[in-house]
């Protein structure tokens, strides 16, 4: 496992803690739109932190800071995960996991554990593009005209309803830990269609974000745009009688 960030306060990364982000390096997924490139692609030149550097640091600011936030990269792609994750816990901090939803085992070991206090999931987008927007697949994306379309029943019969994001929605929205779900929406890639099956992969979730696609430096050269607020919010209004919770974020 490589540390490969660690921002020492942040206000958002973990909601209503006061708390640190340690970022790790590696990702199986290869999302156009991701913002931590330099974790994901070349992953021999991201830099190294030390691992003991960490521990005295949050040791060191343990009662000023009150959680900490796993990210990356995909932290669940880490067999030793669970290690870190118990050192920080043995301080006294509330962790925090980030993950893309694709290791549901090693969620489901985390959670029933009792290790970990909160997971955020991202759902990258609707069902019939998933594979196309992390990369995992090449195609045009599909987009439908929604007029007619029993999108439950597109869900229910959905082949690919065995998949590990499916899995890991469903540990997540079972358990007694505080969760969210969000998708960062990126102009180019997500249009209306996609929300009316998100609805549906999480019908009955908690807590699901919406947050604007922001370009950085490392990926300024792509074709991606935010959303303008009023998209975002029709994009809201399609999932909102889902979900006990929706919102933006990023505006």
């Amino acid at each position: 496992m490589k540390i490969s960030g660690l921002q020492k306060l942040t206000l958002l990364n973990y909601p209503g803690q006061m708390s640190a982000t340690i970022f790790l390096c590696g990702c199986n997924l290869r999302c156009p739109f991701c913002q931590n490139v330099d974790l994901v692609y070349n992953t021999s030149n991201a830099p190294t932190i030390d691992e003991e550097e960490v521990m005295d640091y949050l040791k060191e600011r343990y009662g000023k800071l009150k959680g900490v936030c796993i990210t990356g990269g995909e932290p669940l792609i880490n067999d030793d995960i669970e290690n870190i994750i118990l050192k920080i816990k043995n301080i006294g901090y509330k962790i925090k996991i980030d993950t893309n939803g694709f290791f549901p085992d090693r969620l489901s070991d985390l959670i029933n554990k009792n290790i970990i206090d909160m997971v955020a999931m991202d759902i990258k987008t609707g069902f019939t593009n998933y594979d196309i927007v992390v990369g995992k697949s090449k195609s045009d994306i599909i987009s439908k005209n929604i007029e007619g379309i029993d999108f439950e029943k597109l869900y229910n019969e959905d082949k690919n309803k065995d998949r590990e994001i499916y899995k890991s929605i469903d540990i997540i929205r079972n358990s007694n830990i505080d969760y969210e779900f969000r998708t960062t929406c990126v102009k180019g890639l997500h249009n209306k269609y996609d929300f009316y099956e998100i609805r549906e992969m999480i019908r009955g979730a908690k807590k699901y974000f919406l947050q604007n696609y922001q370009k950085n430096d490392l990926i300024s050269n792509l074709p991606f745009k935010s959303f303008e607020k009023s998209e975002l919010e029709e994009f809201l209004c399609i999932v909102k009688n889902y979900v006990e919770r929706v919102e933006i974020r990023g505006v």
